[in-house]
């Protein structure tokens, strides 16, 4: 090889030595800037203020960040008057969560208290009164970062904010996809079209339900000509306004509601990503440890699914003494074991018990731990949906007895369609305070009966829960479709 040779090689080497730097280089300066958009999405979270809501509001947001490391959250955390439980909840729930933060919403005046009569009305108002301070607390924080507001039902007119400042809604659902056709299904109708529930049993046939729905487990404000039919008609109007609805559910449930609001062009695309539940059970501040533990050790003492449980929701129910009478005559006649969550059993009640042995009662309960326990076997719930499907995804069926809101739609649901639960009542209007001994009697031992088909429903149904959640499953297929949504429009 001549000195030239040499020389044209060394360059040569040189050269595809640099090169290999440059594109080296432009590789990693190509992946930094992904990376530095990736970091900076944030999402901003307003969720309603009701423990039933924040539960799963705060898991989903603890499911993103996890799915997607490079997310960022905000939860604007609602002060709402009379709902003291929510800021420790808030804390306890997100104390190991550094990507997420929480900022504080202004306390805003109260309605006036005429607007009590309807719960929800006065729930509109509250929200649309916080909006200017959305707005202000969103613009202190705005960048390029936020890529989406996520909302709950009742916050949907933060959707104006949204659209004001260029960021894209998503609806948070705490409830199931069949309220949400239940909802949809109102734009058909007018403002001033408040429901007759003079025939109970007139049915409805409602797009995206299996079964046509009786009038009597539509919830009460329907027939609420004081603004509560105002109010949800209101909610309703803006679900079509979000990009897209993320909702508590799984598919394999819900399948026939998902896929006909999901062949309607005008319904956003709708993502399946329960069941989204607190297995950690954040503890309620007022529970005393000692009877937390006397609890578990009394139900470790039991046989398995021996015991039925015996709790109506994180609001607690004020049932009048005379049902209270009934439910406790009720236990006693159908010889089943029981833990029931009662603030103030009737008299002579606790001396039977500890003479019998067969049961416990106590003022608050961890409903989760005790669902997941061995020796629980049934269930008498309100049906709200968080404990519907901490039910399902504990495979314990049912006795069901809804109080407010959605719940007698949902009862209604498990019963008729779902066949994972005894049927005590559906219609609360007609049924909260007036449910007799025999009735409950009969529904304990329906319930706790091994051969009734509802245990083997409510099984199957378990491990599809589970395994929607699992690596692959179609919940988890859901999330990430969601988050590509979220990131790859921005």
């Amino acid at each position: 090889m001549t000195t030239n040779d040499s020389t044209i090689v060394r360059h040569k080497s040189l050269f595809l030595h640099q090169l290999k730097r440059v594109l080296h280089h432009t590789e990693n300066t190509e992946k930094m800037t992904v990376n530095e958009m990736k970091k900076k999405s944030e999402l901003i979270f307003i969720p309603a203020p009701g423990i039933g809501h924040l539960v799963s509001s705060l898991e989903f947001a603890k499911l993103l960040i996890n799915t997607h490391t490079n997310l960022s959250i905000t939860v604007l955390c609602i002060k709402f008057p009379g709902i003291l439980i929510s800021d420790s909840y808030i804390k306890a729930a997100l104390a190991s969560e550094p990507q997420i933060q929480l900022i504080d919403l202004p306390e805003v005046q109260p309605p006036p208290e005429e607007l009590l009569k309807s719960p929800e009305f006065f729930i509109l108002t509250v929200m649309e009164s916080l909006i200017p301070h959305v707005k202000a607390v969103i613009q202190t924080i705005l960048s390029d970062k936020i890529v989406g507001l996520v909302l709950d039902y009742f916050c949907v007119s933060m959707i104006d904010v949204g659209n004001e400042l260029g960021i894209p809604s998503y609806l948070f659902l705490t409830s199931s996809v069949g309220f949400l056709t239940l909802m949809l299904s109102l734009q058909n109708r007018r403002i001033e079209d408040v429901f007759d529930d003079s025939d109970p049993d007139h049915q409805f046939l409602i797009h995206g339900l299996s079964i046509p729905v009786p009038c009597k487990v539509l919830p009460e404000a329907f027939f609420n000509k004081h603004g509560g039919y105002v109010a949800y008609y209101t909610f309703a109007e803006r679900i079509r306004d979000t990009k897209g609805i993320i909702v508590n559910t799984f598919s394999e449930l819900e399948r026939y509601s998902i896929d006909a609001l999901s062949n309607n062009e005008k319904t956003p695309p709708i993502y399946a990503v329960g069941p989204l539940l607190d297995l950690k059970g954040n503890p309620n501040p007022s529970l005393d440890k000692a009877q937390h533990n006397m609890i578990l050790k009394w139900l470790d003492e039991q046989p398995n699914k021996s015991v039925v449980f015996l709790c109506f929701g994180s609001l607690g129910v004020s049932f009048v003494p005379s049902q209270i009478r009934e439910i406790a005559l009720g236990l006693k006649n159908s010889g089943v074991r029981f833990l029931w969550s009662v603030k103030s059993p009737p008299e002579g009640f606790l001396e039977w018990m500890e003479l019998e042995g067969k049961g416990m009662t106590c003022e608050w309960a961890p409903q989760v731990e005790i669902l997941g326990h061995k020796a629980i076997g049934g269930f008498v719930s309100h049906c709200g949906w968080n404990s519907i499907l901490e039910s399902l995804w504990f495979g314990v069926p049912i006795l069901t007895w809804p109080i407010y809101a959605e719940q007698q739609l949902n009862a209604f649901r498990m019963v008729k369609e779902w066949g994972v639960a005894v049927e005590l009542r559906v219609d609360y209007r007609r049924g909260r305070d007036n449910v007799v001994a025999e009735e409950i009697e009969k529904g304990l031992k329906n319930l706790m009966d091994k051969d009734n088909i509802v245990h083997k429903k409510v099984q199957e149904m378990k491990e599809k829960a589970r395994n929607a959640v699992a690596s692959g499953g179609s919940s988890f297929i859901s999330v990430g479709k969601l988050i590509d949504n979220i990131i790859g429009s921005n």
